[in-house]
């Protein structure tokens, strides 16, 4: 199968390109920068306007198009909100648009997230509760999405919006799992959460990320028609502390943790998604255990540093 990956560069979008050459689809990377950051496949350098990726679009005839491009921080969102606006919802309204000038119509994923939802007051949380976004970020990905429903009802192209939570893996050099492993691993004795610990999160590792959106791609013409928004995530809860726990036994048993008990600007307090959708859209589906993915990011970060 022909997918053509926009943002190929990219955390998610390399996971993937990655996972879909090794499930033996061919592969077009289109993005920004020059590196591709991949192996085995075609890469195209652009600047992801409609006019642009619409010839692309038409010459490579993509049974799948994944969106991936666009911003991934909820700090960042607030010190630069329009930028923020322009890469979540630009990005996807070039490639929505560049699909629907080329007059092809693949099957078009694109992550979106959980800060759409706020702040729940029940979880877990399944895709009708309502969206309550607490920062730019959040917002932005609620336009992202609306602008996704617009081309799928207004000109039938046909979109998953699938809503990520927090996502992990060894080339994530940033957020929690990333901040606290380097604090282990460095010489200072106590360890320093900015929250209270209490804090819960629900992790998914890339790589179960990857396999979730092959196996919607293999039961496409199982899914319903339209704008599928659909939650990607493990469905298991676990806190802050306990993270950091798992994460110290690890790698520096000796060290002591602190908590400042902080909070920081659009972060909900506790996270934990209903998975029943993706289990019924994706049969078969069942990520890897928690423990057993962030040992094997400390395993790779541990061999890059030497």
């Amino acid at each position: 199968m022909k997918i053509l990956i926009i943002g190929s560069n990219g955390f998610i979008g390399g996971s993937f390109a990655r996972a879909a050459l090794k499930a033996g689809h061919e592969i077009l990377g289109v993005g920004r920068g020059v590196d591709p950051n991949l192996s085995s496949q075609t890469y195209v350098q652009t600047d992801l306007s409609p006019g642009k990726l619409a010839p692309i679009i038409t010459r490579f005839s993509p049974s799948v198009v994944l969106h991936a491009a666009g911003s991934a921080s909820v700090e960042d969102s607030f010190a630069s909100p329009l930028q923020d606006l322009k890469d979540l919802a630009f990005t996807l309204a070039n490639t929505l648009e560049g699909v629907r000038i080329s007059e092809a119509r693949p099957l078009i994923i694109f992550p979106s997230s959980a800060a759409v939802y706020g702040a729940p007051d029940v979880l877990p949380i399944n895709e009708s509760a309502p969206l309550n976004p607490i920062s730019p970020y959040g917002f932005d990905m609620v336009a992202r999405e609306l602008i996704a429903r617009e081309y799928s009802e207004c000109f039938g192209l046909h979109t998953v919006t699938a809503r990520l939570f927090s996502v992990f893996g060894p080339r994530q050099r940033r957020l929690f799992i990333w901040e606290l492993y380097r604090q282990l691993a460095e010489a200072d004795s106590t360890v320093s959460l900015r929250g209270t610990g209490d804090e819960t999160r629900d992790y998914l590792h890339v790589d179960d990320v990857s396999s979730a959106f092959l196996k919607l791609i293999d039961v496409e013409a199982a899914l319903p028609s339209g704008n599928l928004v659909i939650n990607v995530a493990s469905g298991k809860e676990i806190s802050m502390w306990q993270v950091a726990q798992r994460l110290r036994e690890m790698i520096a048993p000796g060290k002591e943790i602190q908590c400042r008990g902080m909070s920081r600007p659009g972060n909900p307090l506790h996270w934990c998604a209903d998975v029943s959708l993706v289990h019924s859209m994706a049969p078969g589906w069942q990520p890897a255990p928690f423990e057993e993915k962030l040992r094997e990011c400390i395993d790779e970060w541990r061999r890059e540093s030497g």
